[in-house]
């Protein structure tokens, strides 16, 4: 019986996905993230790090630390303006400390403050409670149960569209979930404690090639392991002054 077309096509997306992850890897080894010293503060930089550079987050963070403030209980209890001050150098600092404690009123409140139970059940039960958390959008809850709850999303964002679209695999104006959903079933062979680890390292190197290759202008294919990847014309050719 012959293979059908889309089957096909899948098979192959799969395996130009599986060879983009391994040509990352061996050029820019294991990554490391999410840089965090407990599941919470990833939660907290998850949050903070929305519109704005991880060496912002990492003041505000830090400035969390020194006050003693990188638990649920104690940020539930802090003012909101004298969680704003702390996080200032997070940009955007009044918005993201209401939101921040949006999502530390809800965990204190409907979950005792514990994680464990914010993530209980299955990954789409709990991405549901933290989707309907004011100020906690598709990514960012992605990002808090892949790093700090170690489930198996993918993480979507920026550097995601802009590297893959020019790659030819998804659209620029795709949906959020469609993407996720390609990445997740181009890795579907993965399993367990394996898919969780290759979701994070593959989201942290894509994050290294786009902040530092990939960039949203002129980007910098020449040095690039992607590049023998890229269909023709290469970006930098559409791209270039």
């Amino acid at each position: 019986m012959r293979t059908r077309p889309t089957t096909r096509r899948k098979a192959r997306a799969a395996r130009r996905v599986w060879d983009c992850y391994r040509r990352l890897l061996k050029k820019f080894g294991p990554q490391h993230w999410w840089p965090a010293r407990t599941p919470f503060e990833v939660c907290v930089g998850a949050i903070l790090t929305q519109n704005t550079a991880w060496s912002n987050v990492e003041r505000a963070i830090a400035n969390l630390r020194q006050a003693g403030m990188l638990n649920a209980r104690d940020l539930h209890r802090l003012p909101t303006g004298r969680l704003a001050r702390l996080i200032r150098p997070a940009g955007y600092f009044n918005v993201k400390a209401r939101r921040l404690k949006n999502f530390v009123s809800v965990l204190v409140g409907k979950h005792g403050g514990r994680l464990d139970r914010l993530f209980q059940g299955d990954a789409w039960a709990a991405r549901a409670r933290l989707l309907d958390i004011n100020g906690i959008g598709r990514e960012t809850a992605d990002s808090i149960l892949l790093y700090a709850g170690n489930r198996p999303i993918f993480v979507v964002d920026a550097y995601t569209r802009r590297i893959f679209s020019r790659h030819g695999l998804v659209r620029m104006d795709a949906d959020y979930d469609e993407i996720r959903l390609f990445f997740e079933n181009a890795l579907g062979e993965l399993k367990g404690a394996r898919r969780v680890k290759v979701f994070n390292e593959f989201h942290a190197l894509i994050v290294r090639v786009g902040k530092d290759l990939c960039r949203k202008r002129i980007p910098r294919c020449g040095l690039c392991p992607l590049k023998p990847l890229l269909p023709n014309p290469a970006p930098s050719d559409r791209l270039s002054p």
